[in-house]
């Protein structure tokens, strides 16, 4: 076990700063500390609070780990940071950590895709992904149905979101129904008290001409929104538990109806499903009555470990150093819409594009400031 790779991954793309460690595929230290009640009040992630909070939680949170896995950050094989996609301000935060530690450290610096970590995290609870893997990633920010054949160098987008992503909605309805933010878990908990048939609402881009794999909540959180103001303008009481579970079961029923779907369509045996929404209770059960009834195998990483977090970027960090991939430059930048396809941004030898930026880190003598 001492010789697989001793990973620190650093992640900052939204409102919680997560420092998780893993040795391979053993999880030592999952520490988190969010900025999600600062946000609270504002009824959304406001950046540059959500940047201030990274800069004020990185050093302890880093310390916290380190102590969690009882290691010291000399022991570490490398530093995994998420370049993007998400906010450029706080991916920024944590970039600059990773920058700082990688380099008076003397490792070295990967800097990987938020998306591919959501899915690499599955191998800390179920072990090694299967190649090929489908994975169904639902988020605030994102709904993508991604193709896997190697996690460190090759995934495939089969579909995306076109306009508000799964978590989005979620949160504007929790909104109209004030029950607060973040919606998510909120809306779940009415949900279980409520009949999810009570009310038909639409299930965006599920007719014959529709694109296959993408996906569309804007027009499902307008249809909610205008059945609830319609009800409230008729100065009827609101059944709130029936519009959370109605609202619910559309999105979950459309999400897990592509996701097997594409795995049918695809030849694919596995689905993985990740991102904050995957925390989602309904959306699990669902996905494992359809996937048992199509004979595929469906693996959800436990709630903790779908929402954003530093271990899944250790996860993927430490694939990264056990498959041999090149790592970053010290000119690694934060890029808010990394594409899926770049799992992670390797130095420029091994990249396509050359920037001829000057980079002050090297002017410093590139001894190990620490010996």
């Amino acid at each position: 076990m001492a010789d697989e790779p001793l990973v620190l991954g650093i992640e900052t793309s939204c409102d919680e700063t997560g420092v998780g460690i893993v040795r391979g595929r053993t999880l030592l230290a999952d520490a988190i500390a969010s900025s999600v009640d600062e946000h609270a009040r504002f009824g959304g992630v406001v950046p540059e609070v959500a940047s201030r909070a990274h800069l004020e939680a990185m050093v302890p949170t880093i310390e916290r780990a380190l102590k969690e896995a009882g290691v010291s950050a000399r022991d570490l094989d490398g530093i995994a940071v998420t370049a993007g996609p998400g906010l450029a301000g706080a991916l920024l935060v944590g970039v600059s950590a990773a920058k700082a530690y990688a380099y008076a450290l003397g490792k070295p610096l990967y800097g990987v895709n938020h998306l591919a970590s959501h899915i690499c995290v599955d191998q800390l609870e179920h072990g090694a992904l299967p190649e090929p893997t489908m994975a169904l990633l639902v988020s605030g920010g994102h709904s993508s149905l991604l193709l896997s054949s190697d996690i460190t160098s090759d995934v495939r987008p089969m579909g995306a979101t076109i306009d508000d992503a799964a978590g989005e909605a979620f949160d504007k309805i929790a909104r109209v129904l004030n029950l607060g933010f973040p919606g998510g878990p909120v809306i779940d908990r009415y949900a279980k008290e409520g009949d999810p048939g009570a009310i038909a609402f639409p299930r965006g881009l599920t007719g014959p001409r529709d694109p296959a794999y993408d996906f569309s909540f804007s027009g499902l959180k307008t249809a909610v929104a205008r059945w609830i103001e319609a009800k409230r303008a008729a100065g009827e009481d609101v059944p709130v538990r029936d519009v959370a579970a109605s609202f619910q079961e559309a999105v979950v029923d459309v999400l897990t109806r592509k996701a097997v779907r594409a795995c049918r369509d695809e030849g694919v045996d596995h689905l993985m499903i990740g991102g904050g929404v995957a925390a989602n209770s309904r959306l699990r059960v669902l996905a494992q009555e359809r996937c048992e009834a199509a004979g595929i195998r469906l693996r959800v990483p436990r709630p903790k470990l779908c929402t954003d977090n530093g271990a899944m970027v250790a996860a993927l960090g430490a694939e990264m150093v056990a498959r041999g991939r090149a790592a970053s430059d010290w000119d690694l930048s934060a890029d808010s819409s990394l594409p899926v396809t770049d799992t992670h941004v390797p130095g420029q030898a091994h990249s396509h594009s050359h920037s001829h930026g000057h980079d002050h880190v090297h002017e410093v003598s590139k001894g190990n400031l620490y010996s």
